[in-house]
């Protein structure tokens, strides 16, 4: 199971990459894993403002449609329209190409509130 260090991680199982204030934000690896093939992708509209664990986005796979909760509060700035021509980027490149959605962090010490790779390793008995 791929778990990058670098990373943080919702409880939910979305990772967070954060480059100055603005996060990118994505499924895990095993989350990809869990759902099968994904095969369609509804992403937030650019500008809404979001809250912690507030449903953000939604996976839609071949198994089950998933919420995709928002790991920090803040505005969407970008989402990856790659993906309305290409859901299966989640499965292929969960945390390069297949990145969801970028919030500008309005509160960034809401990070400190997600674990490390290590602790969510520990989460999915990886």
């Amino acid at each position: 199971m791929n778990v990058p260090n670098q990373l943080k991680y919702a409880a939910s199982h979305e990772w967070l990459s954060v480059q100055n204030d603005i996060g990118t934000i994505g499924i895990t690896d095993h989350a990809q894993q869990e759902l099968s093939d994904v095969v369609y992708v509804q992403l937030p509209e650019v500008g809404r403002k979001v809250a912690t664990k507030e449903a953000t986005a939604v996976v839609e796979s071949v198994k089950a449609a998933s919420d995709i909760y928002s790991p920090v509060s803040g505005e969407v700035v970008e989402v990856n329209t790659a993906l309305e021509n290409d859901p299966a980027l989640v499965n292929s490149e969960p945390y390069e190409k297949g990145w969801i959605f970028k919030v500008k962090l309005s509160q960034p010490d809401e990070t400190n509130a997600l674990m490390d790779a290590a602790n969510y390793s520990k989460q999915i008995g990886a």
